[in-house]
């Protein structure tokens, strides 16, 4: 079955890059010192898709996503269902390309996501899930609103278009580092659904293979560690919420997971306490502010499960979309 499954080249990433190029912008990438320090890594990297527009990497794959729809269906419109980065990245994409967008969210999705979504001229409509899993019932819904108003339906991360498109946060590290004589021992980066590692897996498999790639997952929403150790997608239990909102994906998709298992990678999980401390210290240290979703990876580096010791190490911080309140409550909790 997996080989049905379209996994996107390097010229199919390379497309995606140079189009969504013009609805993005390129995001920094930091050395930091004080974190190869504490950490014992010759060089630390960071690329803070935080600083990118809307706040994360979405708007990368949602652009290239609907520059690939037929001009109905870009008359039409799209809907889909998001916890919150998406929703924003695939709003203001529609709004780039002039293409309605209505988004399904879960009701207890932050806030500050849904109103920033809400303002880039999207429609919102949020579902109330009760004890069944927030993103199976926004599917649903999704899906219902679909089939009733003739709309595109589109997957947040299940989609190799995403996938490419999410690919570029790699060829554009790629890029960085080499410009910085530099080649990356060790990614590490953030997987809820998987779209963005896939895509960033696939740029370094392609052209930095001897790069080890580190998923990080929330504590309990392990879907792709599980799936990579069997072989075969897998759906861990629904369990206790995260502080990280946008990884809170139960199993990956299955265009990011074959795009992992071409790549190659190996698992690990952070916990709340240790992405609160990511939080802080991305304040202090590097002056940057991230959500919970997007300070996963840095969690993962700070908390010693893997020997980083005279290694180049890239981390990618995949969001900074929280709102002050929420922000300062989990860094005072740090």
């Amino acid at each position: 079955m997996m080989t049905d499954i379209v996994i996107p080249d390097l010229d199919h990433l390379r497309r995606a890059y140079a189009s969504t190029a013009q609805a993005t912008q390129v995001t920094p990438l930091l050395e930091s010192r004080p974190l190869a320090t504490m950490t014992g890594a010759a060089h630390v990297f960071v690329k803070p898709e935080s600083l990118q527009w809307t706040g994360s990497f979405k708007v990368r794959g949602a652009y290239w996503r609907l520059k690939q729809l037929s001009p109905q269906e870009a008359r039409h419109g799209v809907v889909a269902y998001s916890s919150g980065n998406f929703a924003q990245g695939l709003a203001a994409a529609g709004q780039a390309l002039g293409i309605p967008v209505t988004i399904v969210m879960p009701i207890d999705a932050p806030k500050a996501k849904s109103d920033a979504t809400a303002g880039y001229g999207a429609r919102v409509i949020q579902t109330e899930h009760g004890d069944r899993p927030r993103e199976e019932v926004a599917s649903e819904r999704a899906r219902a609103i679909s089939q009733e108003e003739g709309l595109a339906l589109l997957h947040p991360f299940d989609d190799p278009e995403i996938v490419a498109g999410q690919g570029g946060a790699g060829l554009e590290a790629l890029d960085q580092l080499e410009a910085k004589a530099a080649k990356a021992d060790i990614l590490f980066c953030p997987v809820g659904g998987g779209g963005l590692i896939g895509g960033v897996s696939l740029a370094f498999h392609y052209l930095s293979p001897q790069t080890e790639i580190m998923a990080v997952e929330p504590q309990g929403f392990n879907g792709m560690g599980t799936s990579l150790a069997a072989a075969a997608i897998e759906t861990v239990p629904l369990g206790d919420r995260s502080i990280c909102d946008g990884l809170m994906a139960r199993r990956p998709g299955v265009a990011p997971f074959a795009a992992m298992t071409k790549a190659g990678a190996r698992s690990l999980t952070v916990t709340d306490a240790e992405v609160r401390g990511a939080m802080k210290l991305a304040f202090d240290r590097l002056k940057l502010v991230l959500e919970p979703s997007g300070a996963a990876s840095l969690a993962a580096l700070l908390s010693g499960k893997t020997d980083v010791a005279g290694k180049t190490v890239l981390v990618v911080c995949s969001g900074g979309n929280v709102a002050l309140t929420d922000f300062m409550r989990h860094v005072g909790d740090a």
